[in-house]
């Protein structure tokens, strides 16, 4: 055991190599596919002043947990052990709001402060000991309750992996909220979903994603497509027979 104040004298990085991640590892959490570090998912805001430009603060999270790779549904922002157990909460909840997750952690090495976005667990903040925090699985059955998710053939198909071509990409934070959200939407029988995205944002790849996970799972889906000024353009529908 370490005492109090030689845990005072650790930096940030060791306190999340010789508590938060042991204790995460402890609960459950797959290390290698469950669990990202240092997750820098902006590039920072671009100011302008007159004719003159900067990007902001990179947004990055200590970690994003996910129930298996883009399906994120935690994160936790931590403190060096000079700063109190919530201090890092105002952050974590910012980065949870971006990232589309509902459970949000802040910890200082002492144990967690757990913000659970969805309602459901009877209160809004819990402290938990370092050997109290969750499994993947608690989690995932309160998100799943609160995303309507109940019955189990809706959860094989939102359980559907990504497609992954073995390059390492990566879908940028907003593709994987609009690939999930559409996923939900159409198990919980919405039948006309809108998505408006940018150019250069990734349209193709995001429609690749969603029609992948649908297929996958034996579910039928149309697309279509348009240019701003031009019609929209329909695609043949992608089953699975």
């Amino acid at each position: 055991m370490i005492d109090g104040q030689a845990k005072r004298q650790l930096s940030e990085r060791d306190i999340c190599t010789k508590f938060i991640t042991p204790a995460i590892e402890q609960a459950g959490w797959d290390l290698l596919r469950q669990v990202r570090e240092e997750v820098s998912f902006t590039a920072g805001r671009i100011i302008v002043r007159g004719r003159l430009h900067a990007r902001g603060k990179k947004r990055r999270a200590d970690y994003v947990l996910s129930l298996q790779p883009n399906q994120p549904i935690a994160v936790i922002e931590a403190k060096d052990n000079n700063h109190t157990l919530g201090d890092g909460m105002q952050q974590a909840l910012a980065y949870a709001e971006v990232l589309d997750v509902p459970f949000v952690f802040s910890s200082n090495g002492d144990g967690f402060l757990f913000h659970d976005r969805t309602g459901l667990s009877g209160q809004t903040e819990t402290t938990l000991a370092l050997n109290e925090f969750p499994a993947p699985q608690t989690l995932w059955e309160l998100y799943c309750r609160h995303h309507g998710l109940a019955d189990p053939a809706s959860r094989r198909i939102v359980e559907q992996p990504y497609y992954d071509d073995g390059s390492g990409r990566t879908p940028r934070y907003y593709q994987v909220n609009a690939v999930n959200r559409t996923v939900e939407a159409v198990v919980k029988g919405q039948n006309r979903i809108l998505l408006v995205m940018a150019t250069g944002t990734g349209k193709t790849y995001t429609a690749f994603q969603i029609i992948w996970r649908l297929w996958k799972a034996r579910r039928k889906i149309w697309t279509r497509t348009s240019r701003a000024g031009a019609p929209p353009k329909a695609r043949p529908t992608s089953t699975a027979n």
